[in-house]
């Protein structure tokens, strides 16, 4: 077969030149880089979500549930705030989750802003369905003034604005005035990702700004707090009339009955699956004051990670850490490494090879 590349196939004009979204993948005994959760579900729930697995298999010949009912029931029901079904949306991860967003709101002709350095899928997501991305600044700790942020918001007029929530990969809270200030500055949609509000302590949720706000949406993932990456579950609360619009953008069935009943069982344990969370927010804290005590200027974290700086190369940093069986993640902020909060284990192993590694 010969040599291709899809460069050389009729690809979109827009697409050329662009790379994929992608965080090393290696078979290494502490993978701290993609803020995974490194707890396992715990073995009563794995009991209860493969029972319920099996009972839907019984009728997998069938479509499942097009409008996953049950599980916009239980996820209304985690988030509380008066929210029910008709405020829910729910797809393969929180990815689709925004995709769905994009695809609806978005496209050509039309912009998508962030606040940069910011998760690194949004600019992916928005000139994947022909939309232009505007990168925003931030504070020098790459916090957000709200006045300012209000400020770029009015000048790049967006249809869509994507404000992370803790910052992925800074970690940095979001304060409720700066989502205010957004949302008031423009006409379009406004998007508060909350991957990682579990984590966060006293940083409040946007959840109870939604009321009187019918463009503002709250997105949520089951990938961390709940450990259920490889589930590929995500969801979203907003105004039912914004959930109607997603229908009109999602394939038929998108979500597989298999999906729906291990995210229905495993909502049935929320209290028992966040038990991590606080194991987690204590190794997030250790490895902050671990780091700090190296030298290492370390950012505030209300995620399951921590960005610090002050490493003089970090890609032989994260070599020299990968050849002791760690992986965590460069991130491409020159003098900045990025690590996820392990088990006591794992975190101890980071925290010792660090030692090891500082001058």
């Amino acid at each position: 077969m010969t040599s291709l590349s899809f460069e050389d196939l009729p690809v979109r004009d827009d697409l050329r030149g662009q790379s994929p979204y992608g965080a090393p993948q290696a078979p290494v005994p502490v993978a701290l880089n993609v803020n995974e959760n490194t707890h396992p579900v715990p073995d009563e729930v794995v009991a209860d979500v493969v029972a319920a697995v099996a009972e839907a298999l019984r009728g997998v010949n069938r479509y499942p549930d097009r409008e996953f009912t049950e599980l916009r029931e239980g996820f209304a029901r985690y988030l509380g705030h008066g929210l029910d079904a008709s405020n829910i949306w729910a797809a393969n991860g929180s990815n689709e989750v925004l995709q769905h967003i994009m695809q609806a709101f978005a496209g050509p002709g039309r912009t998508v802003f962030g606040f940069a350095p910011t998760y690194s899928m949004y600019p992916l997501l928005a000139r994947g369905v022909g939309s232009d991305w505007v990168a925003g600044t931030r504070g020098e700790a790459f916090e957000i003034d709200p006045a300012d942020a209000a400020a770029q918001v009015r000048e790049a007029r967006p249809d869509v604005v994507l404000l992370c929530a803790p910052n992925n990969p800074t970690g940095t809270p979001l304060p409720r005035d700066v989502i205010e200030a957004v949302y008031d500055a423009t006409d379009g949609v406004v998007v508060v990702d909350e991957a990682y509000a579990e984590f966060s302590r006293g940083a409040g949720s946007a959840l109870p700004l939604l009321e009187g706000r019918e463009r503002l949406v709250v997105s949520r993932t089951m990938s961390k707090a709940f450990a259920y990456a490889g589930a590929r579950v995500g969801y979203l609360a907003a105004h039912p009339a914004f959930v109607d619009a997603l229908r009109l953008v999602r394939l038929p069935y998108h979500l597989s009955a298999l999906t729906q009943a291990a995210a229905v069982a495993a909502l049935r344990h929320a209290e028992t699956m966040l038990r991590t969370v606080d194991d987690i927010v204590a190794q997030r804290d250790r490895i902050a004051a671990g780091l700090a005590d190296l030298g290492y200027a370390v950012y505030p974290s209300g995620a399951n990670f921590v960005l610090f700086a002050g490493v003089p190369d970090p890609r032989a940093m994260f070599s020299a850490l990968r050849e002791r069986g760690i992986l965590i993640r460069d991130i491409g902020i020159p003098g900045h490494l990025r690590v996820t909060a392990g088990t006591v284990e794992e975190s101890t192993l980071f925290l010792e090879a660090m030692a090891d590694l500082t001058p």
